[in-house]
């Protein structure tokens, strides 16, 4: 059964973190102490528990908790080394657990153990900061709150911030809780009740405050205009994968777009300059926005040519002064560099552009940077916005035990930061392939005329960080376009097309009408064409290389009986891969397709009526025309869409860097569809 005092933690937890005015994303930490019958000694022992490193309060479990001897944890600071090798300490918690299991604990444990009260709270509020970084952030602190809260100066969490935030509990025992300077609260109480309300109450006088005594329009007048909602979006489509292929020089990147009132409000004022150059300064923000954006100075509706060159211009400047934040501060024990492209664009008139390994980094790198505009909105209010100091940043940004973090991570899987777009992939092969590029790390967008199908396969992948549905009619321009604009405002870009999608009707020469053939020249050898040209737009800015797969057929190749529309589409898709490879190939981009043999089970197209028709072709019961394909080839097996979407990741994941052009055979031996 679970400690009263856990449960009591994680449901605090969870209330707390479920609101965005409380802490961010995955920042701050909660914990409990209390007693367990120690299992060796059987006597009562003294635990702590904390929320473990990584994490997010909102959806905290107990699994994400650390679990660690109080008495072992406070007899930590008789051994402490002081502040130089504080560092060393966080190894030191490895030695204080209790029982298997449990999370990794985190470097603000100790602020949780040594203050002498039953349950803390450290978060992370937008208003508290604000208080936490305005210039005069001691004298606002006493005139909001008494003596009620107190201020400690700003301090790199660990080991003796926990002791300075302990000590002035000690001293105060009025106190409730405690602004830390450059960074966030932290409160307490003798029941978990008492910690929330206390939380609760610190972040809700800090906004009150603000909401009273703000002056308006901290960030001065709006000097751009916000494109209305349809030209902002297309604006927004077309810089995309420019920004995302600079953003992605040194390792690639996914992106995220925000247009939120709140980011326009900020990138539109006279003081978007000044303010972004400060930089963000609680930890847990600049951690995953950089510490400080990419500022964009043209106006919202310049020419997307000048747009581009200036954008050219301003990463090259931007990764110049990155590299010599890092030259100023790295000294010999400093980790190498880790790449100096932005992480946040701000652009007048559009919005905001975040990026990170996967969507949902970039999306709460995006977030994150709204917590950063909201606290410096707060601080110029009422005060000056003054974060910590370029080295003090440098060192958390470098922190040796941040880079062991990031040398912890699991290696990325094989298409991680590809964008994926799959057509015809609400059903059979396209499913298949859809759901094998996610599984190998792709973020995948399913593309199909029916769209509740679509939607159906992409939630079976996961949630809008991993798969998006759109509704794309192959043989309409119009409609391809707006698939790929919302897929780009997703992602970021697109580097993988699957032009997958098809129909059949089977029927003798004679008796194929011009619409039979019309229908299906559309679909394929139009819709492929279509599909690749709008993809193409987007690859060649994007400047990042990419994928064209063809779904053909072994007919693009085989001459069978009462067939001659769908044949000679699916030859005109063959023929459209060797054209595009040829001239595609300068930008990168490979061009390569896949000719299964008749894929039975699992097809949209065979369901359709396509089976029966080839059945009745072949003299065999509609039930038996798998086995019958299986047994006219070389292997006899049959192919299942599974098997095409293996070959697509045999083209796509990243050992045939060098082929393009190519057709793959996936017939399991058709002699008569052999290449030549």
């Amino acid at each position: 059964m679970t400690n009263p005092a856990v449960r009591e933690l994680l449901e605090r937890s969870n209330r707390l973190g479920a609101d965005a005015r409380n802490t961010n994303y995955a920042g701050g930490n909660t914990s409990a102490k209390g007693t367990e019958t120690d299992p060796v000694t059987g006597e009562p022992a003294e635990l702590l528990w904390v929320k473990g490193s990584g994490g997010d309060l909102g959806t905290l479990t107990e699994k994400g908790l650390a679990v660690l001897r109080l008495d072992r944890l406070r007899a930590l600071a008789g051994v402490y080394p002081g502040v130089e090798r504080e560092d060393e300490m966080v190894a030191a918690f490895d030695f204080c657990l209790h029982g298997r299991g449990g999370a990794a604990p985190s470097i603000d444990t100790a602020m949780h153990g040594l203050v002498d009260v039953a349950h803390v709270d450290h978060l992370h509020p937008d208003s508290g900061i604000a208080i936490a970084t305005a210039a005069d952030g001691p004298a606002l602190t006493k005139e909001i709150f008494g003596d009620r809260v107190l201020w400690v100066p700003w301090r790199r969490p660990g080991f003796q911030l926990g002791l300075d935030i302990a000590a002035v509990q000690r001293a105060n025992p009025q106190a409730i809780g405690v602004i830390l300077g450059g960074h966030g609260i932290t409160a307490w109480g003798a029941t978990s009740a008492e910690a929330e309300a206390n939380s609760r109450e610190i972040i809700a006088l800090a906004a009150d405050y603000l909401a009273a005594h703000g002056r308006p329009e901290p960030f001065g007048a709006a000097v751009h205009q916000t494109l209305d909602e349809a030209a902002r979006r297309t604006r927004a489509a077309e810089l995309f994968p420019i920004l995302r292929g600079l953003a992605s020089t040194d390792r690639a990147q996914v992106g995220h777009y925000t247009d939120a009132e709140v980011v326009l409000d900020f990138v539109n004022s006279a003081r978007l300059p000044e303010l972004a150059a400060l930089g963000t300064s609680c930890p847990d923000h600049f951690l995953r926005t950089k510490v400080k954006p990419l500022v964009v100075d043209t106006a919202p509706d310049a020419p997307l040519d000048e747009v581009a060159a200036r954008l050219k211009e301003l990463h090259a400047a931007y990764r110049d002064d990155y590299r010599g934040y890092y030259e100023r501060n790295a000294d010999a024990g400093s980790p190498a560099m880790r790449g100096a492209d932005p992480a946040i664009v701000l652009v007048p008139g559009v919005g905001m552009f975040s990026f990170g390994a996967n969507k949902q980094t970039a999306r709460v790198a995006g977030e994150f940077y709204v917590n950063a505009i909201n606290v410096m909105r707060g601080a110029e209010s009422v005060s000056t916005y003054a974060p910590i100091g370029e080295s003090e940043k440098f060192r958390i940004e470098y922190w040796a035990l941040e880079e062991a973090k990031l040398q912890r991570m699991p290696k990325p899987k094989p298409l991680a930061t590809r964008i994926a777009y799959v057509t015809g992939g609400g059903s059979g092969i396209g499913r298949a392939i859809a759901l094998r590029l996610a599984a190998e790390g792709a973020c995948v967008i399913v593309a199909d005329r029916d769209f509740d199908a679509a939607r159906t396969v992409a939630g079976e992948i996961g949630g809008s960080d991993v798969a998006i549905a759109v509704e794309a009619d192959v043989t309409s321009a119009a409609a391809i376009a707006a698939s790929v604009e919302k897929s780009v405002l997703a992602f970021g870009g697109v580097d993988l097309v699957v032009n997958n999608a098809g129909l059949s009707i089977s029927k003798p020469l004679l008796e194929t009408t011009e619409a039979d053939w019309d229908l299906q020249h559309d679909v394929m050898a139009k819709g492929s064409f279509l599909v690749s040209r709008e993809a193409a737009r987007v690859m060649i800015p994007q400047g990042m290389g990419g994928d064209v797969i063809y779904i053909s057929s072994k007919n693009s190749i085989f001459a069978g009986p009462n067939n001659v529309a769908y044949g000679a589409t699916k030859a005109d898709q063959a023929h459209q891969v060797r054209l595009l490879a040829a001239e595609l190939g300068a930008y990168g981009v490979r061009v390569n397709g896949i000719n299964p043999d008749g894929v039975v089970r699992g097809s949209g197209i065979f369901a359709g009526g396509w089976g029966a028709k080839r059945a009745a072709v072949y003299g065999v019961p509609e039930e038996k025309l798998g086995e019958y394909y299986a047994q006219r080839t070389l292997l006899k097996r049959e192919v299942l869409p599974e098997h095409v979407a293996n070959a697509v990741f045999a083209l796509t994941g990243g050992d045939l860097t060098h082929t393009t052009g190519l057709h793959i055979p996936v017939d399991a031996g058709v002699a008569a569809a052999f290449l030549r």
